[in-house]
């Protein structure tokens, strides 16, 4: 592919030739991001009049995928019949809408479980976790939709007096027990099936085939490497556009639901 081509006459071939390169060093999960870039790219360039083809989108089922994830997730046709038999669970509220509040967020479940109230700033509609609770040892803020703060509003008449959102049951001081999400999951029939990190594939798939953008999606699951460039930026660098898009899929996420009210 010669670098003075023009978007009009990207070929495919021409795509394949570059992204086997990639294929041939085993690096698969960079392999589906370049894929993914390019095909967000040529959409775009079809979209403006720069092109009439996507040859990102032809190349599929012709390039090795990454190995499975290890979390089972649910398909996004699968989340209306789950969503009603969450709403109907009987057993605990606070692990009921914890449960929610994963879902609507992308957090990892020990980010989630560890919340405490002064992380919240509900003026502000944000949530901002400490670079101490995070994997990769960088503050993360969290844009929260409509959705989700409505659920920690609701929550405050449970937890409000302690300091952390999801207090243990045997000892305040200590998150909610780690399996607390996946016996929910268990209790409505999803063991094996689903699991609370799972949410996190389900919301980066969605968004990734709604066409949002990459980092922004990259950005919100904290999957920024804290010694590449992008890391290098304010965290608030994409929060507009976090917000518009985790409201876009707690709204998303409502309509599901109402498939099966």
């Amino acid at each position: 592919m010669s670098g003075d081509s023009g978007g009009q006459s990207i070929l495919p071939l021409e795509m394949l030739e570059i992204l086997r390169r990639i294929e041939k060093r085993g690096s698969l999960e960079k392999l589906r991001k370049v894929r993914q870039y390019c095909n967000q790219i040529f959409r775009y360039a079809i979209a403006t009049g720069r092109a009439t083809v996507n040859p990102a989108s032809e190349l599929t089922s012709t390039l090795a995928a990454p190995k499975a994830a290890h979390f089972p997730h649910l398909r996004a046709d699968e989340l209306p019949v789950f969503l009603r038999k969450l709403a109907e669970y009987h057993g605990s509220p606070v692990t009921r809408m914890a449960t929610n509040l994963l879902l609507l967020t992308g957090l990892r479940t020990i980010e989630l479980r560890s919340a405490e109230w002064s992380e919240i700033d509900f003026d502000n509609a944000l949530w901002t976790i400490p670079e101490s609770r995070m994997k990769m040892r960088r503050k993360h803020v969290v844009p929260l939709s409509r959705q989700a703060t409505d659920i920690l509003l609701q929550l405050k008449t449970f937890s409000e007096q302690y300091r952390l959102v999801f207090p243990g049951r045997c000892d305040i001081n200590k998150p909610m027990s780690e399996a607390s999400i996946n016996m929910v999951l268990k209790r409505i029939g999803y063991d094996g099936r689903a699991t609370g990190h799972g949410f996190r594939h389900t919301m980066s798939t969605i968004l990734h085939e709604q066409g949002f953008n990459s980092a922004w999606i990259e950005m919100q699951l904290a999957h920024v490497d804290k010694n590449s460039i992008r890391g290098t930026y304010n965290h608030a660098l994409y929060l507009d556009g976090r917000r518009e898009m985790m409201q876009w899929y707690a709204d998303y996420i409502d309509s599901l639901s109402s498939q099966e009210s």
